[in-house]
């Protein structure tokens, strides 16, 4: 079974065609700065080399087509025809309180997920335009949304609740709802594959790090708690975002400086986390070398970005009452063997021991970086959160319940 799995963002679309029985992923890539100037697609070819191309695209429904003339083109294609594709996956940000799993998309589904526009304006409507454009290119193909916020829905009250005047939470759904919740699914589960373990009776806490960036305490199968909340801000510093932050600060600033809501925004998702601190990059690689060189701005940023994943890797361990696994996934947690060994380095009273010359040369591959004598295994999974999707859809198409 071939399933394309597609990723919406305002301005790109990224994509994945996998053919699902086997794993293979037979093709890759996205197109970028839709209805701006310069779009173009970018893929990557057979032998690992990439092309970019510049092409007219307007809209998401344009830029699918677009991917699908690639898929299907004589020079660079990979299928024949869009019959060859036998179903679409689709990312979708928030599912709220209305899906806890993944769904075919029906009718029914695209009203509860437009019913979540209200809490996730910047996300849901992109990937409803992915749905709708799939819908009018290729109506008979069936489609399955796979909610990023699904995995958190097994989270108790005490968790999800904020200590706001209870009827926000019943009247206008204001509650935590979590994020990357496909990446901490696949993680998890996988670790404990690797390992050889049963993922129900382990205590795992995920750590997806990267410019967006969370953690998730996963107790016996399921999540119990996440960094993230309403929306993609809270918890960890990010690349960009402020992640915690006293809320009287930012009432505060909007008085003294007249801001507006859509500038305080800005403000907490675009211009703050190591950016703001640095004054001078969100990438985390370029942040490294700079505090290696002796920039004292970029190793304040460094600091404080693994000062908050150690706080919240402690906070999981507190309320989960021990730790059997924690894995590192991510941009930063599969490349930066500097943040990885700062963090768990905080954490020897626990019996914590990590092999720091393996650690040192290990990237972005699956491993064990605790030793042997660890009371904590700490392991490297590289995310999947494609494949994660693909198999979602291939269970629903195929009459299966979703895992």
């Amino acid at each position: 079974m071939n399933i394309l799995v597609l990723n919406c963002g305002s301005s790109s679309v990224k994509y994945k065609l996998i053919e699902i029985k086997s794993k293979k992923v037979l093709a890759e890539g996205g197109v970028e700065k839709i209805g701006l100037d310069g779009p173009f697609v970018k893929f990557k070819l057979a032998d690992g080399s990439k092309k970019k191309l510049e092409l007219e695209i307007k809209d998401h429904e344009g830029a699918i087509d677009a991917i699908l003339e690639l898929l299907t083109g004589k020079e660079w294609g990979c299928i024949k025809s869009y019959d060859e594709i036998d179903a679409v996956g689709h990312r979708v940000v928030h599912g709220g309180e209305k899906f806890n799993k993944s769904v075919l998309i029906n009718d029914e589904v695209i009203a509860k997920i437009k019913e979540c526009y209200d809490i996730a304006p910047l996300h849901n409507p992109v990937n409803m335009a992915g749905i709708n454009a799939i819908t009018h290119i290729m109506p008979k193909v069936p489609q399955v949304a796979v909610f990023d916020t699904a995995f958190h829905q097994t989270m108790p009250a005490k968790a999800y609740l904020y200590a706001l005047p209870y009827k926000y939470y019943t009247e206008e759904g204001i509650r935590r709802y979590g994020f990357h919740g496909t990446s901490h699914r696949y993680v998890s589960h996988r670790v404990c594959e690797f390992l050889g373990v049963n993922f129900n009776e382990q205590k795992i806490i995920t750590c997806h790090i990267g410019n967006g960036a969370s953690i998730t305490a996963v107790d016996h199968g399921k999540s119990i708690d996440t960094s993230m909340g309403l929306t993609p801000t809270e918890g960890l510093m990010m690349g960009t975002r402020t992640g915690d932050i006293d809320p009287g600060a930012l009432v505060y600033l909007m008085k003294k400086h007249n801001m507006t809501a859509e500038q305080l925004q800005d403000l907490v998702n675009k211009e703050s986390g190591v950016l703001g601190i640095t004054e001078m990059t969100s990438d985390m690689r370029e942040i490294e070398d700079a505090g290696a060189a002796g920039n004292k701005r970029a190793r304040l940023a460094l600091d404080m970005y693994e000062n908050r994943i150690v706080k919240y890797i402690g906070a999981y361990i507190a309320e989960m009452n021990g730790v059997d696994i924690i894995v590192f996934t991510g941009g930063v947690g599969e490349n930066q063997m500097g943040t990885r060994w700062n963090v768990c380095k905080q954490f020897g009273y626990i019996g914590l021991k990590i092999d720091e010359k393996f650690n040192s040369t290990l990237r972005s591959k699956e491993a064990v970086m605790s030793t042997p004598d660890s009371k904590v295994k700490v392991v490297m999974i590289p995310t999947d959160e494609e494949y994660m999707i693909a198999h979602d859809t291939e269970a629903i198409v195929e009459g299966r319940e979703v895992e």
